[in-house]
C-alpha cells in the first residue's frame, strides 16, 4: 500500500512540474518566458491556435492537480490515523 502512495506522490510531483512548464510556455501580455527565447510575438511554438489549446490544457491540468491534491491529502490523513491507532497508549502496553 505504501508503494502505491509513493507512486501517487511521484505522479503528483510530475503533474506539478508539467503544469508549471505549460503555464510558462503560454504567451502573456508582456510575452513572459517566450520573449526570453527570442521568439516573435506573432510566431507560436506549436502553431497558430496554440493559445486556446494551451488554455484548455492548462485548465484540465489545474483541475486534475486540485483533485489529486485533495485525494492525496485524504489518503495521507488516513495513513496517519492508522499509525496513531497502532501506537501503544498505556504504560502496560509499552512494557510488553
Amino acid at each position: 500500500m505504501t508503494f502505491l502512495f509513493y507512486l501517487a506522490i511521484f505522479f503528483f510531483m510530475l503533474l506539478s512540474v508539467v503544469l508549471c512548464l505549460v503555464i510558462l510556455v503560454q504567451e502573456s501580455k508582456s510575452l513572459g518566458l517566450g520573449a526570453s527565447f527570442g521568439g516573435d510575438p506573432g510566431e507560436s511554438l506549436f502553431g497558430t491556435s496554440t493559445a486556446e489549446v494551451l488554455k484548455k490544457f492548462t485548465a484540465w491540468l489545474a483541475a486534475i492537480f486540485m483533485i489529486s491534491c485533495v485525494l492525496l491529502s485524504l489518503w495521507s490523513a488516513s495513513i496517519g490515523a492508522q499509525r496513531v491507532k497502532s501506537l501503544p497508549t498505556t504504560i502496560e502496553e509499552i512494557q510488553k
